[in-house]
């Protein structure tokens, strides 16, 4: 019996990348690019961002669809034209959808937190995170409630957008978690809405070979003194701490003074500490993907409170600011290109013996390599305010 080629979906949802004639391309949520027409009799609706119910959707037109925009498509199974013809288009506006994640993120950055989780109770519907850094160190108390929606990250993903349900139990202590929901006065406690959580892997060690052709790099890891192949993908994050940036965050999460590297004291855990009071606002995650610079994430160009060789940005660290997750956010990004042999690096990654994809990675680190609580630092700003999706939803 001959075996029939598989055939493509006849639905998928995608971003629009083109629009030719009445021919539309769309790169799929599965990664692969889509192209098909769109004939007159095809049905076109639009609806707002979150919206289920499809009898709340408004008619267009073929020529109010754009480039950006979220479309559901169903292609009509009985052409016969050699292009797949849509039969019905669902399209949301990108600019709608911009402009709800925005107010998501700000929702998450407003009524979130986010930590490691510490325990785990299913029979009291009660988790543990450990979050916060130095002197604001603390343990936070999320209560789960029937109404609790609980997501797992997808492999290699910190985008909210690719997690998918999950029971509780999937949760172990050690997970990067985000719950957003009602917090108590103290901040102790939270009642939370929505959970999202991962289990990550962190590496530290030295870069011992680059291959920028196949985008991946050899780390010999610290912990475990083996070699791991790390692919970077366009989603990863990648930021270059300055030298004196890097000092100071060293000499923070040593718990010695700001500013002076190299200070003793007992290691604490990193977590999504919010920002001091009087602090430069970090802002909301941004949107797209890990490695897509948002309203937070500026470069450290030397204009602002806290940057190198100025005074303002020393008396900042010295009064109690420099909170680890700003600090991050302010490094200036890279490329696999601008890493060198014999560098050290930290990075979040999947899961993985020897073959792992990074989520985050930070050069510049080496003072960091001293400091045990370091370990911690890049899982929750990927879970905080340093990545993207891992800060707030997207439809």
């Amino acid at each position: 019996m001959p075996v029939l080629p598989a055939q493509p979906p006849a639905r998928f949802v995608g971003s629009i990348t083109a629009i030719t004639g009445n021919t539309v391309t769309v790169k799929t949520d599965a990664g692969d690019q889509r192209q098909f027409d769109v004939p007159a009799e095809a049905v076109l609706k639009r609806i707002a961002p979150g919206e289920k119910d499809l009898s709340k959707a408004a008619t267009i037109t073929f020529s109010d669809l754009a480039i950006g925009d979220r479309i559901l498509v169903k292609i009509d199974a009985g052409a016969t034209s050699p292009t797949p013809q849509a039969a019905q288009i669902i399209a949301i506006k990108a600019e709608d959808l911009a402009q709800k994640q925005q107010k998501d993120r700000e929702a998450w950055q407003r009524n979130g937190v986010a930590g490691l989780v510490k325990t785990v109770n299913p029979a009291d519907s009660v988790i543990t995170v450990t979050t916060g850094a130095g002197a604001t160190a603390k343990t936070v108390t999320v209560h789960l409630t029937k109404s609790t929606v609980l997501k797992r990250y997808a492999n290699g993903s910190v985008r909210y957008d690719q997690a998918s349900p999950a029971p509780v139990d999937e949760i172990h202590p050690g997970d990067q978690l985000r719950a957003r929901g009602q917090k108590s006065a103290d901040g102790t406690e939270i009642a939370a809405d929505e959970v999202v959580s991962g289990t990550f892997r962190n590496i530290a060690g030295t870069v011992t070979s680059l291959d920028a052709a196949n985008s991946t790099l050899v780390v010999k890891d610290l912990a475990s003194k083996k070699q791991v192949t790390i692919h970077i993908t366009p989603e990863a994050q990648m930021r270059r701490l300055p030298e004196r940036m890097a000092q100071i965050l060293a000499a923070r999460l040593k718990g010695g003074a700001s500013g002076a590297a190299g200070q003793g004291g007992p290691p604490q855990s990193v977590a999504a500490a919010g920002p001091p009071p009087g602090a430069p606002p970090s802002g909301p995650a941004a949107s797209g993907s890990p490695a897509t610079a948002g309203s937070g994430q500026r470069a450290w160009n030397g204009g602002g409170p806290g940057s190198p060789g100025s005074s303002g940005g020393s008396l900042w660290m010295q009064n109690g600011g420099g909170d680890p997750q700003q600090m991050l956010n302010r490094a200036p990004t890279i490329q696999l290109s601008d890493l060198q042999k014999g560098e050290a690096v930290m990075l979040v990654s999947t899961e993985g013996a020897n073959d792992v994809t990074a989520i985050t990675l930070l050069a510049g680190v080496e003072p960091l390599l001293e400091a045990p609580a370091s370990r911690d630092l890049l899982s929750n700003w990927s879970m905080g305010s340093g990545s993207a999706e891992g800060a707030a939803p997207s439809q």
